[in-house]
C-alpha cells in the first residue's frame, strides 16, 4: 500500500516528507529497522546534511519544531491517498518507545558542542577561579583571561572579588558541568580543542590563526 517501500535483510525503507507552509515539501526516506529505530536522511536538496535524524530532529529541520506531533506532521504517500500522517499507517506498529528514546539522547549527545567548566589560577594568590563556558562570550571571557599573563582574581568576570575572598572547595571543583558524568575528568562530550565556538576571528594567539586558517567550512 506504501508507496516507495523497500525491504532490506534487518529494515525497511520507505519515501517520506513534512509539510511546511510557507516552504512546501520537504523529503525524505525513513528507514525503520529490526530494533524498533527510526532514522530519517533528509533529501530536501542535494546538499543537505541531515542523513540518519531522529524524527524530532527531521520535524524541527522542516521548520515544523514546536508542536512535537511528528506521527501527523510526517506523512508518507500510499496508493489510494497522498501524504498519509504515520499514525495511520501500519509502520506506527514497528515504533517502540525506549528504543528511540536512547537514539534521540545519542543524536542530541553527538551534536552538542557542550564545553565543560575551566579553571584559571590567580598568578597573586595561587587561588583558582571556576569559568563557566557556556556561550560564546562566556569563552571570550576565559580565552582573554587565558592569555593574560598576570591574570588576578579582581579581573574574574561574574561578580567582583579579590584574593582574600574563598576559593571553591575541591568537592565543588570535581563537578564541572559535563552532561554525560558529574565528575568528569574531560571526555569527547565535554572537550573541544579548537572549534567555530572558541576560536575568534579577532584573535592573534597562535590556535585561533591556525583554526581560522587551516580549519575545514
Amino acid at each position: 500500500m506504501i508507496l516507495d517501500f523497500k525491504r532490506g535483510e534487518d529494515y525497511i525503507e520507505v519515501l517520506c516528507g513534512a509539510t511546511n507552509k510557507k516552504y512546501g515539501d520537504y523529503v525524505g526516506r525513513l528507514k525503520i529497522n529490526n530494533e524498533g529505530q527510526y532514522f530519517i536522511t533528509c533529501e530536501c536538496c542535494p546538499e543537505c546534511p541531515l542523513v540518519s535524524v531522529t524524527l524530532e530532529a527531521f520535524e524541527k529541520h522542516a521548520l515544523r519544531e514546536g508542536s512535537g506531533r511528528w506521527k501527523r506532521n510526517i506523512w508518507v504517500h500510499c496508493e489510494d491517498e497522498d501524504k498519509v500522517p504515520l499514525w495511520k499507517t501500519p509502520l506506527i506498529k514497528y515504533y517502540l518507545h525506549q528504543a528511540n528514546v536512547a537514539n534521540r539522547k545519542d543524536s542530541a549527545m553527538r551534536k552538542q558542542n557542550f564545553h565543560r567548566d575551566e579553571f584559571l589560577r590567580c598568578t597573586r594568590c595561587g587561588k583558582e577561579r571556576r569559568f563557566h563556558l557556556q556561550s560564546r562570550p562566556d569563552i571570550k571571557n576565559y580565552h582573554d583571561a587565558l592569555k593574560h599573563k598576570c591574570w588576578i582574581c579582581s579581573l574574574w568576570p561574574y561578580q567582583k572579588i579579590t584574593c582574600d575572598d574563598d576559593e571553591e572547595r575541591s568537592s565543588l571543583k570535581a563537578s564541572r558541568g559535563c552532561s554525560r558524568s558529574s565528575t568528569c575528568q574531560g571526555c569527547s562530550t565535554c572537550y573541544y580543542e579548537g572549534c567555530i565556538k572558541c576560536c575568534f576571528e579577532d584573535c592573534n594567539c597562535q590556535e585561533c590563526r591556525d583554526f581560522m586558517l587551516y580549519a575545514k567550512p
